[in-house]
């Protein structure tokens, strides 16, 4: 049974640093952007099931008790199928922000599965129950998701964060943060992405599995390269990436410690980046980054 419990969050970095993921596994997903995915954490199945053109939608599976909740579900017939392949009992909506292709399912799911609690950050998500704020916890079966609010791309965003036990954690994102990216300043600042990319999601252990909204990363890493064009890790992601998509392969889970290497929206206090902005400001950095990319357009391959 799934309840809400308004409880501070734990500070992440007590929570230190566990070991790596157990098993990950794809499948197919016939007429979709992308193949399927399942991440087993210690009790938890998190399974990425691919949306509309871009879109991701997340699946999270207590193993133990057979519950589930799903982050994002707007297409909930896809949803329903993934809840009749795991055996599971579905409690609730996780809603990241408003925006239709991420809250615009809840209503029809509802109407699937009479019952669910929705949870979300503001008035505006679709069939929203339960209204929920920075630092509380929203419990499923035996592990919760700890509410991290990251207002920018709109002011209501939520960034949802589980550990069970003392296994790697994972966190996800919406469109606050993307594998190499992050999400446009619809309804914030550049201080409000600095204190969500650096301040909060930055501080998680860096093993932490990143489950984003979109599946944006071979555009985004090629901005990576054009801003910070030293850094060879991005060229490498890139490479990596370029090959997953050509297989139609998702490329989440990133983890957090891979977009401190490699996102140049999480790296604004580096030099290079600064050096790039012609300003010693993480958070004027973090601004002129963002009009950059809201123009950039690369080049095809």
């Amino acid at each position: 049974m799934i309840s809400f419990l308004a409880r501070k969050l734990p500070d992440p970095i007590a929570k230190g640093l566990t070991s790596a993921f157990l098993r990950l596994s794809a499948w197919q997903s016939s007429g979709m952007h992308s193949q399927s995915k399942v991440l087993d954490l210690e009790g938890v199945r998190v399974i990425a099931l691919p949306a509309l053109q871009d879109n991701y939608m997340y699946l999270v599976v207590d193993k133990a008790k057979k519950e589930a909740a799903v982050i994002d579900p707007v297409e909930p017939d896809t949803v329903i199928d993934a809840v009749k392949n795991e055996d599971v009992t579905l409690k609730a909506i996780l809603t990241t922000h408003h925006h239709w292709d991420h809250s615009g399912g809840n209503s029809k799911l509802l109407e699937r599965v009479p019952g669910l609690f929705v949870y979300g950050g503001d008035d505006r998500v679709n069939a929203l129950t339960h209204q929920v704020a920075d630092g509380d916890r929203i419990q499923l079966g035996s592990f919760n998701f700890d509410v991290i609010s990251t207002p920018c791309h709109t002011s209501g965003h939520l960034c949802y964060y589980i550990q069970p036990d003392t296994d790697t954690g994972a966190v996800f994102t919406g469109d606050t943060l993307f594998i190499a990216g992050c999400g446009r300043f619809f309804e914030g600042t550049a201080d409000q992405m600095y204190k969500a990319l650096v301040e909060k999601l930055g501080t998680l252990p860096s093993n932490t599995n990143v489950f984003c909204g979109h599946e944006y990363t071979v555009t985004n890493l090629k901005f990576a390269c054009h801003v910070d064009s030293s850094n060879d890790a991005i060229k490498e992601k890139l490479d990596w990436a370029k090959g997953q998509r050509k297989q139609e392969l998702p490329t989440v889970p990133s983890t957090i410690g891979e977009e401190l290497a490699t996102n140049p929206f999480m790296r604004v206090k580096e030099k290079p980046l600064q050096e790039f902005a012609n300003s010693s400001d993480p958070v004027a950095t973090m601004g002129f980054l963002r009009k950059k990319k809201d123009n950039f357009r690369p080049e095809a391959d």
